[in-house]
């Protein structure tokens, strides 16, 4: 990298996990030497605060990558598909927040918690730029947070998912239209759909993204199937997902049931989440508290509970306080940050680390 500390960019500044990325470098105090805005030109001349200060978001072009080191990415898989190799080619570290490259051969998909290794060994070919990093889609990464570590203890041979996803992960655009609808809908006046196909106020639907006539998968199922697999390097898992539109305005929350390769008693499951960096475990039976997505809004932590041994998979006479291969458990996380941007920012941390900055 050009200076011991990294020049850092981030295209899609004024979106909302460009936004997000501002709040979590502050947070983390991400080291830097500098800090550039980049957004369609419409946005040109608007201002962000960032630790006190208040910068100037610029126009993305092919020179705006010039002296940058690390480039976080959430502007769509189309500006990456045009300016992560431009940005690449100008010697950064692409950190890609959309689908464009992730399952391109060769470019690592990465959750710093679950397949660290998969990160470069070395960074770049000229010592520069470790080329171009995917971050998980946010379905994908809550989900396998919360899974990982059992996969780790006992191995998971099968999961059936079905999710409840707030209006954050179609980005700013999908909050605002939850909450004019929500608006209208309150006030009497008539909710029309927009960017979604259904109304989303005191409504639920299939996930808006197109269906494969042939699976019946949409893409946003297709995502959690291909990338888990990936991730873990395992085409063999077997996973059934279910990927629906809920009016939460932010965290996603999903219903796993799993099946583990070798049998557990429900405490070393327990057991199993409670020693996971970046989970938390909120299973208050007596007092029924579990996790939601106002407990996991704003936080870092993908938040599980409802753990239980799965009834249906248990042996004839079998109890459920006996071991079991089967279980069930609730996820919440927070889309914006540990579904994007936390993520994407832990993936630069580690480019640091092997960098050794």
């Amino acid at each position: 990298m050009s200076s011991s500390l990294p020049h850092v960019a981030i295209v899609g500044a004024t979106g909302a996990v460009g936004v997000e990325f501002l709040h979590i470098l502050e947070q983390r105090r991400f080291p830097h030497a500098s800090l550039r805005l980049l957004a369609s030109p419409r946005s040109s001349g608007k201002k962000l605060h960032f630790a006190g200060a208040q910068l100037p978001v610029e126009p993305l072009t092919p020179e705006s990558f010039k002296g940058i080191d690390i480039a976080l990415f959430s502007a769509g898989g189309s500006i990456s598909k045009e300016y992560g190799p431009i940005a690449t080619a100008a010697g950064a570290s692409v950190v890609d927040n959309s689908s464009a490259f992730r399952m391109t051969q060769g470019v690592p998909l990465v959750i710093p918690e679950v397949n660290p290794d998969a990160m470069p060994t070395t960074i770049g070919p000229r010592g520069n730029g470790a080329g171009i990093i995917a971050n998980p889609n946010c379905t994908t990464i809550i989900l396998l947070m919360a899974l990982t570590p059992l996969r780790r203890a006992f191995g998971v041979s099968r999961a059936v998912v079905s999710t409840y996803q707030a209006a954050s992960g179609a980005g700013a655009k999908g909050m605002d239209e939850l909450l004019s609808q929500t608006d209208a809908a309150l006030h009497g006046r008539e909710v029309v759909p927009g960017m979604f196909p259904e109304p989303y106020a005191f409504n639920l639907f299939s996930h808006n993204t197109a269906i494969d006539p042939v699976t019946g998968l949409n893409v946003e199922e297709s995502k959690v199937i291909h990338e888990t697999h990936k991730i873990w390097s395992d085409a063999s898992v077997r996973i059934s997902p279910t990927c629906i539109r809920v009016p939460v305005l932010r965290a996603h929350a999903e219903s796993a049931n799993v099946t583990l390769s070798r049998p557990a008693m429900l405490g070393e499951v327990r057991a199993a989440l409670e020693n996971a960096a970046g989970v938390t475990v909120v299973d208050d039976r007596a007092n029924n508290k579990f996790p939601t997505p106002l407990k996991a809004s704003g936080g870092d932590d993908v938040l599980v509970g409802r753990l239980r041994a799965d009834l249906s998979q248990l042996e004839a006479g079998a109890s459920p306080e006996g071991p079991t291969r089967g279980f069930d458990l609730f996820i919440c996380g927070d889309q914006l940050r540990k579904g994007a941007a936390l993520n994407a920012v832990q993936i630069a941390e580690m480019l640091l680390a092997r960098a050794g900055r």
